[in-house]
């Protein structure tokens, strides 16, 4: 008869891992999405079994011995049985065996302690829509990796649930302070009545006390524009907690300085540098750009208001007669195109463009542009909110030198820089 021992050496596990064999029989079954990830589908049936077996290898590794050795009753620590845990996945409840050692010493890393979710389906589906990817072609890849369907609408259902998290960060309170905001907006197509339509929506990013980047929100419009549409977007801002900011990044949008100071009086306006170059050149032939452009660059490159005052009056004589819609533009917009002579070079650098809320919308962009047109507003926020979340997880360092920053504006608006 064979010992204790050596009958405790070839035991198998209680929880043995489910076979290719089996894994290969229970797929050849599945017809449909609900077949593979539903109540009781393959997903439900293989899942417990290959998580519990999965902790009962991270446990044989702590211990140092493998179940049913006889040397663990001699090791210090030892098994202790299981106990079972709900974990909630996107086919529903599963129930898995979590082991025990006699010690408390074992915690699963595959199951992190109150962990009760897994919702990987659902992760998948709505990372592949943040990528961009439409309804059809999430539909395609579910199918080519897992030879199951999946219908548009279950996909929509499962896109929808991030809608409340929408809500909440569209709502969500704001800090009483950002020294500096660019506004700007993307455009997009939206379906309705069997028409295309096409839509902006107008986004606000904001640099907090901190030196980070952080979005305030997106606001799709509804057919109203310039002032009035700007004043509910600076209203919104305001009753969700902002008290004071110190400049405003533009490009030249329509209405907005006259909303903005209405609400914020004491902002300071910085229309965008390069969006004036751009739009002045669109005005002078094209052989003579380069010299238009280098009498441009005397303006803006100056050290001083008064110097770079020297120099628009140049640019006027010289080719004020010739390109006088180019030249007037300078001249309309000089109040708001000359604030950044009243700070630092350091600060300067960082107003004088709007390109840090261009890179944000181009990276939106990736996302919109192979969409066509969106069914409804709330899908082109869900889209958005989804792409943005991908984007801001980048955004882990503040703004270069903005210590140096900080310390200027504290110095610069004293009487408004809180202590």
């Amino acid at each position: 008869m064979p010992s204790k021992k050596s009958t405790d050496q070839v035991a198998k596990p209680a929880v043995p891992m489910p076979s290719a064999e089996e894994i290969q029989r229970e797929l050849a079954s599945v017809e449909n999405i609900d077949d593979f990830f539903g109540k009781d589908g393959v997903f439900a049936r293989l899942f417990g079994e290959t998580l519990t077996q999965m902790m009962h290898g991270e446990l044989s590794a702590q211990l140092g011995y493998e179940p049913y050795e006889a040397r663990g009753r001699n090791s210090g620590n030892s098994r202790n049985g299981s106990y079972k845990k709900t974990v909630r996945t996107s086919s529903g409840d599963v129930e898995v065996a979590v082991p025990r050692d006699r010690n408390g010493e074992y915690e699963p890393q595959v199951l992190r302690k109150y962990q009760a979710s897994s919702n990987e389906l659902e992760d998948k589906i709505i990372a592949m829509y943040a990528k961009g990817m439409t309804t059809r072609d999430i539909e395609d890849q579910l199918r080519d990796l897992y030879g199951v369907e999946a219908s548009a609408t279950t996909i929509s259902a499962i896109t929808n649930k991030v809608m409340p998290l929408v809500e909440e960060w569209q709502s969500r309170p704001l800090a009483a302070l950002y020294p500096i905001i660019y506004l700007d907006a993307i455009h997009y197509k939206l379906r309705k009545d069997h028409k295309v339509a096409t839509r902006a929506i107008y986004l606000v990013l904001a640099v907090g006390l901190d030196g980070h980047k952080d979005v305030l929100g997106h606001w799709i419009s509804n057919g109203e524009e310039g002032a009035s549409f700007w004043l509910g977007v600076v209203t919104d801002l305001r009753n969700r907690g902002v008290e004071d900011i110190f400049i405003a990044c533009v490009d030249g949008l329509h209405g907005f300085k006259a909303a903005i100071q209405s609400v914020f009086p004491q902002v300071a306006i910085q229309r965008c540098v390069i969006h004036q170059i751009r739009n002045s050149l669109k005005y002078v032939v094209w052989k003579e750009r380069k010299a238009f452009a280098r009498d441009l660059k005397a303006i803006y490159q100056a050290s001083t208001r008064e110097a770079a005052e020297m120099a628009l009056l140049t640019l006027a004589e010289t080719w004020g007669e010739k390109y006088a819609i180019a030249v007037r533009s300078w001249e309309n917009n000089w109040e708001d195109l000359a604030t950044m002579f009243d700070y630092t070079p350091e600060i300067r650098r960082l107003i004088y463009t709007t390109n840090l809320i261009e890179g944000y919308n181009r990276q939106l962009r990736k996302v919109t542009k192979n969409r066509g047109a969106l069914p409804s507003p709330e899908a082109a926020r869900k889209l958005l909110w989804l792409a943005h979340r991908d984007i801001a997880r980048k955004w882990t360092m503040p703004i270069p030198n903005w210590a140096i920053i900080l310390n200027q504006l504290a110095i610069r608006f004293e009487d408004r820089f809180p202590v």
